[in-house]
């Protein structure tokens, strides 16, 4: 058996917690204590990634069992923002398709850790890792 029903119903609720939990705080940090202005494609990518953090706690808090349904759509449109945005910050996709015309272009190096983990990096994992977490809790539950 590859996956244990019961550790994934016990650990995939405060893993997404810990991990959207972090990115809220992580983005508030780079916003309002080292002053990065978030572009436009990080304001979408924040709209979807702090009510996770909202929901999960709860979740954790009443121990829920449907919280997946709540959490799953938010992460999926999260992510295909943040798929977006590293496939314009990277270069992948032209800058003149990117919808940052005003403020901080969505392209901008603010951050770059150990030479290549930057912000929209960082955002894409943490929706990769929330959308699949939620992912194999739905398709657990079924079983």
């Amino acid at each position: 058996k590859m996956f244990d029903k019961n550790l994934i119903s016990k650990y995939t609720l405060p893993i997404i917690f810990l991990v959207s939990a972090t990115a809220t705080l992580g983005s508030l940090y780079f916003s309002e204590i080292l002053k990065l202005p978030p572009c436009v494609l990080c304001w979408y990518q924040r709209i979807f990634m702090y009510p996770i953090a909202f929901i999960s706690g709860i979740a954790l808090y009443r121990k829920g069992k449907s919280w997946a349904w709540y959490v799953l759509p938010l992460a999926l449109i999260g992510l295909a923002v943040a798929i977006y945005h590293n496939l314009l910050y990277y270069g992948i996709l032209p800058e003149s398709i990117q919808p940052c015309t005003l403020g901080v272009s969505c392209t901008t190096r603010q951050l770059d850790l150990l030479g290549f983990i930057s912000i929209p990096l960082m955002s894409l994992a943490a929706f990769v890792l929330i959308s699949l977490s939620s992912l194999l809790y739905i398709k657990m539950q079924k079983k």
